[in-house]
């Protein structure tokens, strides 16, 4: 016997099916007449057992399905429709389990009553009550608030959050900067977020720079949206920008287009790279485990660190007191090989068991670095304070990388995360929490081989919750991304994906309706895995407050506009079509 309505609920979808077997895990929901529910609806069916007790199992609609009852054939439809055949409807829906209370693993029985959760109910469903600290994530199917729980993400009982999709469908480095923006503005910080920080790389076009200027194009609605999570429909208020130098810029002026205030310049001078032994950087590419010339490397960065003298205020330097001043990066790698293909300082600066060909190696490839890494490396500018980047004046801190090779992304990348990973190992405390949002995992720090950038970012994937360093992943294709970097991520996101990567085992966790609605999830949908609740859930995230392209500024120029169109790639900068159409 079914227990008996709850009034409290409303009016019942429908009953427990009786022709399907329900579990402990698994059950499903005939509609009623007059009903209807669709994907993701929340549900709740109770079930009495014989000594009284009231188990209460609560789900996540996964497939809804509407068949003719009575039909033989495929054809059968016509004649059904004009009323030849006998039929009737029946519209079904699966429900994956999220929750029962108390924990008695026992089915449904057949006929129960089943609700739509609302309430309280719902938050029990998706542990919502469990959260002591709620980070809201997006809004659900049913327009109401979808939670994270904190503590998965700040280090108390798990870190990381990895966000996979398809470029510039997927949307996901808005998500990452919606995330930052929910846990500064949400108050689930509370005192700690004035000292939060969070670092962004910006690998596409221009499009991160504008984070700290509101969105002409936000409407009502989508404040509205904002409202209902809690949130302030506004830009982030405490921002900062950091960009490369403009090629043969003697002053060094930051190469920006479409922002002409608030940025500053960053490099490193000639001094600070024999200094802390950043030579390693310039063969941050993913190294061939059969290549032996990064042995090289590292005896050479040792015995330049040992013999360099800084020259003035410059940050030129003399490799050894007898010789040339140096002045710039090619200056510079040009004394290198000098010094290591002389016949007589080979074994002295390359190592005495090193091979010819080892040492050609390695030429081969600094001479390469010499046009990439140029308006980085200087020693020929006057000295300034703030020329590194630096995260201890804004609470956001973008890092520009668009205009600069492949190899020179890959070295400021390397280089800045060393600097905030120390930082933060002599601060010897979690608190305050340091983000870092990378896209382009797979690019630094792939599935096969190794580099000094994924060997950080695998110490900031396994250390990094026990120093407060969090690192916000993204990329196309997390099949292509260190295993244990995925591993260590709590919170697993997924957008638009390709057919083919969907169907990959590092998706296990989406249930099959999931893996098939991400190949054509909109812009703005995301699935969210978490610890605390089996089931993904779908969110939409709502239209970002800030400018995502400096045509979204308030006044926003031409010039940006037309340099928007030019670029067409696939980022919020260079795309003509809005990623939130329609929301």
């Amino acid at each position: 016997m079914s227990a008996a309505p709850d009034e409290t609920r409303g009016a019942p979808i429908g009953r427990v099916v009786g022709t399907t077997e329900a579990t402990p895990l698994r059950f499903h929901v005939g509609v009623g007449a007059g009903q209807s529910i669709q994907l993701d609806d929340v549900v709740v069916t109770d079930r009495m057992l014989p000594d009284g007790e009231l188990v209460t199992l609560s789900g996540v609609v996964s497939q809804v399905r509407a068949v003719h009852e009575g039909a033989s054939y495929g054809s059968d439809v016509f004649l059904i429709a004009e009323g030849v055949l006998p039929a009737q409807t029946f519209e079904s829906a699966e429900v994956l389990v999220t929750r029962v209370e108390p924990e008695v693993y026992v089915p449904p029985m057949p006929g129960a009553h089943a609700y739509r959760a609302t309430g309280a109910d719902r938050d029990r469903a998706l542990s919502f009550d469990r959260m002591d600290k709620r980070l809201p994530i997006g809004l659900g199917r049913d327009g109401e608030p979808v939670f994270a729980n904190l503590e998965f993400i700040d280090g108390t009982r798990g870190a990381h959050v990895n966000i996979s999709g398809i470029s510039g469908v997927a949307t996901k480095t808005t998500y990452a900067t919606f995330l930052l923006h929910s846990i500064f503005g949400s108050g689930v910080l509370g005192a700690e977020a004035v000292n939060t920080k969070a670092l962004i790389f910006n690998v596409k076009g221009e499009d991160l720079l504008f984070l700290d200027r509101p969105n002409q194009r936000l409407a009502q609605r989508h404040r509205d949206s904002y409202a209902k999570l809690g949130l302030p429909a506004e830009p982030f208020g405490s921002f900062g920008v950091f960009a490369p130098p403009r090629r043969g810029d003697a002053n060094a002026g930051p190469d920006v287009a479409s922002r002409s205030t608030g940025v500053r310049s960053f490099y490193w001078t000639l001094a600070e790279f024999c200094a802390e032994e950043l030579l390693g950087f310039v063969f941050a590419d993913v190294e061939d485990e059969r290549q032996q010339y990064t042995m090289i490397v590292h005896h050479i960065a040792a015995k330049i660190k040992n013999n360099f003298v800084p020259i003035g205020e410059d940050g030129a330097v003399k490799i050894d007191p007898d010789g040339k001043v140096l002045r710039t990066y090619e200056q510079f790698v040009d004394e290198i090989v000098e010094l290591v293909s002389d016949e007589h300082l080979r074994d002295e600066w390359a190592g005495r068991a090193t091979t010819l060909g080892t040492v050609n190696a390695f030429i081969r490839r600094l001479m390469s670095s010499k046009p990439r890494l140029g308006q980085l490396i200087r020693g020929d500018i006057a000295l300034r304070r703030d020329h590194r980047i630096d995260t201890s004046g804004a609470q956001v801190t973008v890092v520009d990388l668009h205009n600069l090779h492949d190899r020179a992304q890959r070295f400021v990348v390397g280089v800045t995360l060393r600097q905030e990973f120390e930082r933060k190992e002599q601060a010897g405390t979690a608190k305050p929490l340091q983000f870092i949002v990378l896209d382009e995992l797979n690019k630094y720090a792939p599935r096969e081989g190794s580099s000094p950038i994924k060997e950080i970012l695998l110490d900031v994937a396994e250390r990094g919750r026990s120093l407060g360093v969090i690192l916000i992943g993204a990329q196309q294709t997390a099949s292509e991304v260190e295993r244990r970097i995925i591993g260590n991520s709590a919170i697993r996101v997924v957008g638009r994906l390709d057919a083919a990567e969907a169907s990959r085992p590092e998706y296990g966790f989406l249930p099959e309706a999931h893996r098939a609605r991400a190949t054509i999830a909109r812009p703005g949908t995301m699935f969210v895995n978490q610890p605390e609740i089996p089931v993904p859930l779908v969110v939409e995230f709502p239209f970002p407050a800030w400018a995502t392209r400096a045509s979204e500024t308030v006044g926003g120029g031409t010039r940006a506009g037309l340099n928007d169109a030019r670029t067409g790639d696939d980022s919020p900068g260079g795309r003509t079509a809005d990623p939130f159409a329609g929301l």
